[in-house]
């Protein structure tokens, strides 16, 4: 493998989606990575602990000492192994530690002496988490952002996947936004959904042209908080009003969160499990609102619902789903909807069926 120099172009890394080698502790790697960034350690997370420890109270070289006795022999091989395979698998990659100091150095040094000449991301993941974060913020507010906005169930995650220069926050922090919005896979960490956001927001800019569009959210995606200036710059962006009849929105929703949710529970547990999983997820979404629907209304859903899914799980039929749905949506979501549009600030660009919003916004994209 011929030798690459080692980098700090960030830019490159993220709009390329460069493979990279994380060689910190799981623990860290847990709290917050990159996109595409796979973990392969120099330390696990007790010899890092220990050797932590070990540097407060005798200082750098003994610390040293000791991780090269903690990382020896087997472990080093198997370790070394897992780095060549990467290596191999990706060969235009790059590795880091958490400063582009000792732990990349080492890990650069162990492979070069099996044979492979690995370069590294100067900096490491600190210098990388910051040229994120200082680029998300100068994004944020150099951008011209449109917000697809819409009552509950009108499709705006389908329309928005086909707009020019769409930013999907849903997909970002793996959640639909709303208490029915969990997903079977569980949402990324606070930093990662960060990470994420602020490498989309990178490739809108560099990538493609014309305004970004991003879907009409609240806060908190799930518990994926969206940067405050961010949310301040949509809460002020021109808005497109997606319209949808009622009949077309209760298909939707059944579709989304009761068929396909359905049968990514079963397809992840396996058909019993999966079921009795999937029904404590819908039972449990719409106790997340209880309060907010007050007492009596709380219990005729739920009682419309568990009538839905005795019915879905002996028939297979999910359209008994349909009443509890067309409830919610007449009496708590459309309301609230209605409620929050008054209050937005944003100039109304464009309302109407998939079709007229999705030709208004390419007939648009360079305005």
């Amino acid at each position: 493998m011929a030798s690459r120099p080692d980098t700090d172009n960030y830019l490159s890394l993220f709009l390329n989606n460069t493979p990279l080698l994380d060689v910190r502790a799981p623990v860290e790697f847990t709290r917050g990575s990159f996109p595409g960034a796979e973990n392969a350690p120099l330390m696990n997370d007790e010899e890092r602990h220990r050797v932590g420890i070990c540097y407060k109270e005798k200082g750098q070289e003994e610390a040293i000492r000791l991780g090269h006795q903690l990382v020896s022999g087997d472990v080093k091989a198997r370790r070394i192994e897992a780095w060549k395979r990467f290596a191999t698998r990706h060969p235009e990659g790059y590795l880091f530690c958490f400063r582009g100091g000792l732990r990349s150095r080492l890990t650069q040094q162990w492979i070069r002496e099996a044979g492979i000449d690995y370069p590294l991301v100067k900096g490491g993941y600190k210098a990388l988490r910051r040229f994120l974060l200082d680029s998300l913020d100068n994004l944020v507010e150099s951008s011209d952002f449109r917000i697809i906005s819409g009552r509950t169930g009108t499709g705006k995650t389908r329309v928005l996947q086909q707009l020019p220069n769409p930013v999907d926050l849903e997909k970002l922090a793996n959640h639909r936004g709303s208490s029915f919005g969990r997903q079977v896979t569980p949402q990324p960490s606070q930093i990662d959904f960060e990470n994420r956001l602020a490498v989309a927001m990178l490739k809108a800019h560099h990538l493609n042209i014309g305004p970004v569009y991003l879907e009409d959210e609240s806060r908190l995606v799930g518990r994926c908080a969206l940067p405050e200036v961010l949310k301040q710059k949509m809460a002020h962006a021109p808005l497109l009003i997606l319209e949808q009849p009622l009949d077309d929105r209760i298909c939707i929703i059944r579709q989304d969160y009761v068929e396909s949710m359905s049968a990514d529970y079963m397809r992840r547990d396996g058909e019993e499990a999966g079921w009795l999983n999937f029904r404590d997820y819908l039972l449990g979404a719409l106790d997340r609102i209880s309060k907010r629907l007050g007492g009596e209304r709380h219990r005729q859903l739920h009682h419309l619902m568990k009538e839905a899914l005795a019915l879905q799980e002996s028939t297979g039929n999910a359209e008994g789903h349909n009443a509890w749905i067309q409830a919610l949506l007449q009496d708590y979501y459309d309301p609230m909807y209605d409620y929050q549009l008054r209050q937005k600030q944003g100039q109304i660009l464009v309302r109407g069926g998939p079709d007229a919003v999705i030709e208004w916004a390419k007939a648009n994209t360079a305005a």
